[in-house]
């Protein structure tokens, strides 16, 4: 049984050292296909951008041409080869990790990395070339293109860039004015790739970069102007990631039973699942590192981990708040409410970002799709629908939520309450803790933020104080089922140890409006009957049945027998 390869990023050392493989090499045959040879190719973190730029290394490189058959002859590349195989020299660049504690450490780490390329590129193929290290990235770039041209006129580069946006979304969410000074306008970057663009004249002939966000595509157009962006394209929706039935056939791989499966895959397709980025494309798809992530725990331990998110690859999405907070639009707040909700967005999606243009709502709601917060589920008005693509993704949002409230408010609600809170609706169902921290809330909350505020304000807060108990309880929303569903369910995690179930149906009345109040617990204990008559609520065990109701900064609960 071949290994799983979590954590590996090298195409050759997965082959060679036993590691099983989804294979996406039909993919280099539809990229040739394409009359562009320069690719761009976005997709969210963790999604399988690296190992796929290794593959395409390990398939290109004239060098590999004696391990071909060992490296692909198990895949669909290695049965049907095109012309381009082991045609090229491989010339790559990796843009992470680089120092952006300010402007100088990221020129610096962005040189360096240029370096660090090129002294393997000369060294692997033996190209007779010294580095002066006192020159700038770009004239680095250009005197090696000079070389190679000089010693090797009948030959040509394959120039590949992963993560070629990494420091930039560092600059944009921490310090936006370097991110201007180095991208835009005349910018040192900006210079590197108009070099780029001068060698596909002479020794480049294939260009594919890779990173998460178009934030330095129009600071780089007139400077780059020849790349495709395919990113949005229907044929390659499932280039990157897992569909189903890759995952299925993964799971199989490692002799998991259909009976495990079916345990696993309903967990996985609601935390990691729903992913599509072409508004005409068929399938989702699931990220595939954190698939990976569950399924190695799985297997080594014989269950399902705790934590369904590995602590590296929420590090990588927990910079959604620095991203949202470039965004100076009116509506930011609003459009946070609409997406953790579950109502979503309909929006045009931006293509280009430019930063000294304007980052409004929406570049923001783009910059969430190109991240993985949101991802398109519909078309509305002749734009794309955009939700949020699952469970662990609105665990980061309500996190986002509440943390950029308590610093508005100055006011936070500390782990013990959260314990109490806890032991209270899952012993005994009861939710007084619960609705006090959300009246604290409410009453912290400026008489301004009252005049847009809503049902769905009071609920979208609630929900995001519930899922600071996800150890305990699956948080649902209305709107992740379609019918008629109560506003919010809690249900526990662990059906074994009798812990006690919540459904809630909201209400909210301004203060004006509260000679209504008994009126809106009417209406609210109607519905809550209503929803107790169906066949899926029937089946949820201890469970107990409230209404609530806001007037203004006060909460009215009814327990419903």
């Amino acid at each position: 049984m071949k290994k799983l390869p979590k954590g590996i990023s090298n195409y050759a050392d997965l082959v060679e050292q036993g590691y099983c493989y989804v294979d996406k090499t039909k993919y280099i045959e539809k990229l040739e296909d394409l009359p562009d040879k320069a690719i761009m190719f976005l997709r969210p973190r963790k999604f399988g951008k690296t190992l796929f730029t290794s593959v395409l290394e390990n398939y290109y490189d004239f060098q590999r041409i004696d391990k071909f058959e060992e490296l692909f002859g198990e895949t669909y590349i290695g049965k049907n080869p095109t012309s381009n195989k082991n045609r090229y020299y491989i010339l790559k660049f990796n843009f992470s990790g680089i120092n952006t504690e300010n402007e100088d450490t990221t020129m610096n780490g962005f040189k360096n990395s240029v370096i660090e390329s090129v002294k393997l590129f000369i060294g692997k193929y033996g190209i007779d070339f010294y580095i002066n290290e006192n020159q700038e990235a770009e004239d680095i770039l250009n005197s090696i293109f000079t070389a190679f041209l000089l010693q090797k006129p009948n030959e040509k580069i394959y120039v590949i860039i992963d993560e070629y946006d990494h420091f930039a979304n560092e600059l944009l969410g921490f310090r936006t004015d370097d991110f201007k000074n180095l991208v835009s306008k005349n910018g040192k970057v900006r210079k590197w790739y108009e070099i780029l663009k001068k060698g596909t004249e002479s020794v480049v002939d294939r260009i594919f970069i890779t990173g998460v966000a178009p934030i330095t595509l129009d600071s780089l157009t007139s400077g780059f102007n020849i790349s495709k962006d395919i990113t949005r394209d229907k044929e390659f929706n499932e280039m990157f990631g897992f569909n189903e039935e890759e995952l299925i056939n993964l799971m199989d791989s490692q002799n998991i039973s259909k009976q495990e499966q079916e345990t696993l895959l309903p967990i996985m397709k609601a935390n990691y699942d729903g992913y599509k980025f072409s508004l005409k494309a068929e399938k989702q798809m699931y990220n595939s590192n954190m698939c990976l992530y569950l399924l190695a725990d799985y297997i080594r331990l014989g269950e399902i981990p705790e934590n369904l998110i590995d602590v590296n690859i929420a590090s990588d999405y927990s910079k959604l708040s620095h991203m949202l907070n470039v965004c100076k639009g009116e509506n930011r707040k609003e459009i946070i409410e609409k997406t953790i909700s579950g109502e979503g967005v309909s929006s045009e999606i931006t293509e280009k970002f430019n930063p000294e243009i304007g980052f409004e709502e929406k570049e923001m709601i783009s910059m969430l799709f190109y991240l993985g917060y949101l991802t398109i589920t519909g078309e509305e008005y002749g734009y794309p629908k955009l939700k949020i693509p699952n469970y662990v993704m609105k665990e980061l949002y309500a996190t986002y939520f509440l943390e950029s409230m308590e610093k508005e408010l100055e006011f936070s609600v500390s782990s013990i309450e959260y314990t109490v809170m806890a032991k209270e609706l899952a012993s005994e169902g009861k939710m007084d803790k619960i609705l006090e921290v959300l009246e604290i809330y409410l009453k912290h909350l400026s008489n301004r933020d009252y005049i847009k505020f809503d049902e769905k304000y009071v609920k979208v807060l609630f929900y995001s104080i519930a899922m600071n108990l996800k150890k305990l309880y699956t948080v649902k929303s209305e709107f992740e089922v379609e019918g008629e569903y109560p506003d919010i369910l809690l249900i526990p995690r662990d059906k074994t140890r009798g812990y006690h179930s919540i459904m809630i149906e909201f209400k909210y009345l301004k203060k004006s409006e509260a000679q209504m109040l008994k009126n809106k617990q009417k209406e609210a204990r109607s519905q809550i009957q209503k929803y107790s008559g169906y066949e899926e609520m029937k089946d949820i065990e201890n469970l107990h049945k409230y209404t609530v109701v806001a007037v203004g900064d006060e909460v009215y609960v009814e327990d419903i027998f």
